[in-house]
């Protein structure tokens, strides 16, 4: 079978993730990388052993032989990349958030559907163990009826610069950045329901930039459950590392990161466990892109839809944009 051809799109920080991710898959040939300034593309070539590095997307879009790339731009490219790559037959990874609003998601998915091409976006926490683990713990039952949760994505006495802090790159700031990790994390955990209202308040305390570093979002979604999302920036304290949650059963308890139960047994008492997990190289291990990437790639051989896709991406874009219409405006927002 001849190999899967991928093109990178940017050099920056989580592209090198994504590259080590399609280095260990046998099937897959990195066959070009693009990058705003020449010495960026081609320094990452020679890291991964890629043959072509450019600084113009048109190279990869008139490219016929490429069959996918992999998006790692501020957030103002997505949409317009991911249209122009599908229209010319490409299936398309999205780092997260999979647009700068969910008008431009709405575009995404219609052009997927009539190019007939794959989008998967890159909410990389449904690859992860721990993750996984909790999600079968509430599926098993062993919580009860999950009523409430919390989680959050915060980074503590250090937030990002660049277009990461600039609205018209980024489209907002933690929230867009770190919260939308929390909503979908929470979602997968809960089984993908569908959010019902949203209410928000979000503001900006720690820097002099036009996008918000304090969020606190909440949920409401079809089943019941209600979700308190924390995003940050710059924060004086966090609850754990940069990304974690607690789900509230009526049976028990599950904390994510550190992962642990606490399962009620009697009035007044419970059994606390600890699961047997592999140990974390670092709070965002390569592994969970590694197999991201393996997902993506396997989707297109087997021509099914990947998970996260459009579906989820744009379900996370909704809240995003009800958060901050709810914020503005002071009320819940319905969806």
């Amino acid at each position: 079978m001849d190999k899967i051809k991928v093109a990178l799109i940017g050099s920056g920080f989580i592209a090198h993730y994504h590259a080590r991710g399609l280095k260990a898959i046998p099937k897959v040939q990195i066959a070009a990388v693009v990058a705003t300034k020449k010495e960026n593309a081609q320094k990452f070539a020679l890291e991964y052993d890629i043959e072509n590095a450019f600084t113009e997307i048109s190279k990869i879009v008139a490219n016929d032989a490429i069959d996918a790339v992999v998006i790692c731009t501020p957030n103002q490219f997505h949409a317009p990349f991911a249209i122009e790559f599908l229209k010319s037959g490409k299936h398309v990874f999205l780092e997260k958030p999979m647009a700068i609003n969910a008008a431009e998601g709405r575009q995404i998915e219609k052009i997927s559907e009539q190019y007939k091409r794959f989008v998967m976006v890159g909410h990389m926490w449904r690859f992860d163990a721990d993750v996984n683990y909790v999600k079968e713990t509430i599926a098993s039952g062993k919580l009860g009826k999950i009523f409430k949760t919390k989680g959050y994505g915060i980074h503590e006495n250090w937030g990002p610069t660049g277009w990461f802090a600039k609205k018209e790159l980024a489209g907002g700031g933690a929230l867009a950045d770190m919260g939308v990790h929390a909503i979908d994390a929470i979602r997968y955990l809960l089984g993908d329901p569908k959010p019902v209202k949203v209410y928000a308040r979000i503001a900006t305390h720690f820097g002099d930039y036009d996008v918000d570093d304090t969020g606190i979002i909440v949920i409401t979604w079809d089943n019941g459950t209600e979700s308190i999302i924390e995003s940050g920036w710059w924060q004086p304290h966090t609850d754990g590392p940069e990304a974690g949650a607690g789900i509230f059963g009526t049976k028990g308890y599950a904390n994510l990161f550190p992962t642990f139960l606490k399962i009620t047994k009697e009035e007044e008492s419970f059994e606390k466990i600890i699961p047997d997990l592999p140990e974390r190289k670092e709070h965002c291990d390569q592994v969970i892109y590694n197999r991201q990437m393996e997902h993506f790639i396997t989707s297109i051989t087997n021509k099914k839809r990947p998970n996260p896709g459009v579906l989820e991406g744009q379900i996370v874009l909704n809240i995003v944009d009800a958060a901050y219409e709810s914020s503005k405006n002071g009320e819940v927002v319905n969806l």
